[in-house]
C-alpha cells in the first residue's frame, strides 16, 4: 500500500511539473523560416487589440518602406471590446496567412492584450508545415514562446509594424530577417543610452559571460504564461525580459512567480530591456526599479544586464527566440551565434 501510495504521488507531482512549464520546452527539430527579401508579400495581423486608422496606415508604410509588398489579414479591422474581433477571426486571420504560399512572412501590426486566449486552439500542425518568420512583441511574446515551443519554428521578437522604426531598428530588424547573418552582436546604441529618462540607464546588475538558448519577451506575459501548457523553461537559457508601465511591487511580484514556476533561477543569464515609465506612484513607500531588479536578480550568481535595446522603446533590436546566444554583461552585448533564417 506504502508502494503504491508512492508511486500516485509520484505521478501527481509529474503532471504537476509539467502544468508549471518545468519540463524541457526545446523542440526536437528547428525550424527556420526562409529569409525575408524585398518585394515579398508581408501578411499585418492583429493577434491581440484593435488597431485605430492611423497606426495600420503607419504599419503599412513601415513595411513598405522596407521594399515589401503587405497583404492585410481579412478580419484586421474587426474589433470586439478591447479585442481584434472575436478569438474567432483573430485565429482565422494567422491561420489564413500561415496557409497562403504567396505570404513570406507575418508582421503583427501592433501588440495589446488577447493573444493568450488563441492559443489552445492555434494549428501548430499547420504552421509547422509552412514555416514562416512571425514577428512582434508585447504580447505578441504569447504566440511567439507557444509556437516556437509546439513546433520548432525559430519566430522574432522586435517591433511590430506600426512602431516607431528608427535607423537602429531598421538595421536590426535587415541584418536578422534579411541578410542571414550567421552572428550578430547587439549593442545598446548611443540614441538609447543617452536618454535621460527614468529607466534608461544601462548597467550591469552581474558581471560574466553566459551562453545558451534564447528565449523571453514582456515580463507580463512570462508570468501570465506561468502554469499553463505554453510555459516557458529558463533552465539554461539565456533570458530576455522587459514591460511597461508596471509598478515595482507588481515587477516584484511577477519575477518571484517565474523564480518559483519556470526555473528563472536556473538561468544561464538575463538581459533585461528598458522598463518603460515602471517608477514608484508618488508617496507611496516603494523599493525604486532597479532595487526591485536587484533585490530578485542579484543573487542568481549569473550574468545580468539592464538596459538592452528590448522593449516599449524606439530603438529596438530583433531576436529570434530558440536561437544559441552569448551574453556578456560587463560589455552589454547580447550576440547571436547562428542565423534564425535559412
Amino acid at each position: 500500500m506504502q508502494r503504491r501510495k508512492f508511486v500516485q504521488q509520484a505521478a501527481l507531482l509529474t503532471m504537476m511539473a509539467g502544468a508549471c512549464g518545468t519540463t524541457t520546452t526545446t523542440p526536437s527539430k528547428l525550424f527556420r523560416p526562409r529569409r525575408l527579401r524585398s518585394g515579398d508579400l508581408i501578411g499585418l495581423s492583429t493577434p491581440g487589440s484593435y488597431i485605430p486608422d492611423s497606426a495600420l496606415e503607419k504599419a503599412v508604410k513601415n513595411v513598405e518602406s522596407l521594399g515589401f509588398r503587405v497583404k492585410l489579414s481579412k478580419n484586421i479591422r474587426a474589433k470586439r471590446g478591447y479585442n481584434a474581433g472575436t478569438d474567432a477571426q483573430r485565429l482565422e486571420d494567422l491561420h489564413t496567412l500561415f496557409a497562403d504560399p504567396e505570404v513570406a512572412g507575418i508582421w503583427c501590426a501592433r501588440g495589446g492584450y488577447g493573444c493568450t486566449r488563441i492559443l489552445p486552439n492555434l494549428d501548430y500542425a499547420l504552421i509547422r508545415r509552412n514555416p514562416k518568420a512571425l514577428i512582434g512583441y508585447s504580447d505578441v511574446t504569447a504566440l511567439l514562446l507557444a509556437i516556437f515551443r509546439e513546433t520548432g519554428l525559430i519566430t522574432f521578437h522586435g517591433p511590430v509594424a506600426a512602431s516607431e522604426l528608427t535607423d537602429y531598428s531598421r538595421a536590426q530588424f535587415i541584418a536578422t530577417l534579411m541578410e542571414q547573418r550567421m552572428e550578430i552582436a547587439i549593442r545598446i546604441p548611443e540614441a538609447l543610452s543617452s536618454q535621460d529618462k527614468p529607466g534608461y540607464k544601462a548597467q550591469t546588475i552581474r558581471g560574466g559571460m553566459a551562453s545558451g538558448v534564447l528565449t523571453g519577451g514582456n515580463l507580463s506575459l512570462l508570468a501570465a504564461m506561468a502554469g499553463t501548457p505554453h510555459a516557458p523553461d529558463f533552465s539554461g537559457r539565456i533570458v530576455f525580459m522587459e514591460d511597461v508601465e508596471e509598478r515595482p511591487y507588481r515587477i516584484d511580484r511577477m519575477l518571484t512567480q517565474l523564480r518559483q514556476a519556470c526555473n528563472l533561477e536556473k538561468a544561464a543569464g538575463i538581459a533585461l530591456g528598458i522598463f518603460v515609465d515602471c517608477v514608484p506612484e508618488a508617496d507611496v513607500p516603494s523599493l525604486s526599479l532597479m532595487e526591485t531588479l536587484e533585490d530578485q536578480l542579484a543573487g542568481l550568481g549569473i550574468p545580468i544586464v539592464y538596459g538592452m535595446p528590448i522593449g516599449h522603446i524606439s530603438n529596438q533590436c530583433v531576436l529570434p527566440l530558440g536561437l544559441k546566444t552569448r551574453l556578456n554583461a560587463e560589455e552589454r552585448t547580447l550576440t547571436l551565434l547562428e542565423s534564425g533564417v535559412t
